[in-house]
């Protein structure tokens, strides 16, 4: 009696276990519960740990997480009549457990068909180029047609993704052969426009060359010409220097002559003597040329008076008479310069730079012409 009683309770502890293990559920951090009771829906439940009455509730799982669906490969005609073999990848999330598990029963394949019969429509209307490079557009599209279709299913479409546009093999090799021929001509193009700006260049460089080497020679030029009017310069300063130099002893000289003459007591008959030489000189020539005084009346009468004086002198006999007539005969440079002075003094007037001395100024002799012969002596 009392192993059979021991037995009961153990039995009824056994069940009571069972049962207590049987209603209590572990829900996950990514998971939401949906409890049950009797088939009704009761409420969801968050996660944690849930007690539950087993055999009167169920509680269901349901995966919250991100999940991807590999759309399987499928043929598309695209609107330039070119069939292609499409894949794509959809990324969704639920967001409402109640509407995942009551409003669709195979949520993965409803999705699937969804999305292939999309890609179709919006794959069918481009062209096998806008196909490929606008994948973006293709994506966007897909996103917001199939999010609107699942939004009654509690279940939020991130985003879709197409992995492959396959051609055919034929329009393959064509597309191979295109972008060759775009590869070749690009690289035509780029090489034309390589030879072009190394011509612009080529050419900018010589024009820049010519350019530098008409400025230096410009520059060498009006250097040339700045030193040839430099030297221009200094050889008419040095030239000037010289004159003026040569004119000063001209001058010197002239005042030592005059001096001279002054100092020596020369009269006019010496200077009518030296003039009639200075003519001489003149005169003595291989050209063909004739020399006439300017006063030949006032010459002649110094001649005749020269001729008198001589003769005069020569009957007296005297020797002493005559040194005394004849004054001291002056060097050849001074018998020079006093008779070209006494030819040149009407045709070139004493410059007011040079200077005269005073001594000459009042014994300059008077001209030839001026000169009149001494009177006779008295028999």
């Amino acid at each position: 009696m009392g192993y059979a009683l021991l037995s009961s309770v153990l039995i009824l502890a056994l069940v009571a276990f069972v049962y207590v293990a049987a209603g209590v559920r572990i829900v996950r951090p990514y998971q939401r519960g949906v409890i049950e009771r009797l088939g009704k829906y009761k409420e969801t439940a968050d996660p944690g740990l849930r007690l539950i009455l087993p055999f009167v509730e169920r509680l269901r799982s349901v995966d919250m997480r991100e999940q991807v669906i590999d759309v399987p490969p499928q043929e598309v005609i695209t609107s330039d009549n070119v069939a292609v073999s499409v894949d794509a990848v959809v990324y969704f999330e639920p967001t409402d457990p109640q509407r995942l598990l009551y409003n669709i029963s195979n949520f993965v394949l409803a999705v699937t068909k969804l999305a292939q019969t999309n890609l179709r429509n919006v794959i069918g209307e481009m062209k096998l180029d806008e196909a490929f490079t606008s994948r973006e557009r293709v994506n966007t599209a897909l996103r917001q047609i199939l999010d609107e279709a699942t939004d009654k299913w509690g279940v939020r479409v991130v985003r879709v993704e197409i992995q492959r546009i396959d051609p055919p093999a034929d329009v393959m090799n064509a597309m191979h052969e295109q972008m060759k021929a775009e590869r070749t001509r690009r690289a035509v193009v780029t090489e034309a426009e390589g030879t072009r700006e190394a011509a612009i260049t080529r050419a900018e460089g010589e024009k820049q060359a010519n350019i530098l080497s008409a400025e230096g020679l410009r520059q060498r030029e009006i250097l040339t010409a700045e030193g040839q009017a430099t030297a221009t310069r200094t050889t008419a300063e040095a030239e000037q220097f010289r004159q003026e130099v040569v004119a000063l002893g001209e001058a010197n000289a002239i005042q030592s002559v005059y001096g001279a003459i002054i100092n020596s007591g020369t009269d006019d008959r010496v200077i009518a003597i030296k003039y009639l030489e200075a003519m001489q000189g003149m005169a003595d020539g291989r050209a063909t040329k004739i020399f006439v005084p300017a006063d030949m009346s006032a010459t002649l009468g110094s001649i005749g008076g020269i001729a008198e004086m001589l003769r005069d002198g020569g009957g007296n006999g005297g020797d002493d008479e005559i040194a005394v007539a004849q004054p001291t005969a002056p060097t050849e440079a001074e018998a020079a310069t006093a008779s070209a002075l006494q030819t040149s003094a009407a045709a070139r007037p004493q410059t007011a730079q040079t200077p005269t001395p005073r001594s000459a100024t009042v014994a300059q002799p008077a001209p030839p012409r001026r000169a009149t012969p001494p009177p006779p002596p008295q028999q």
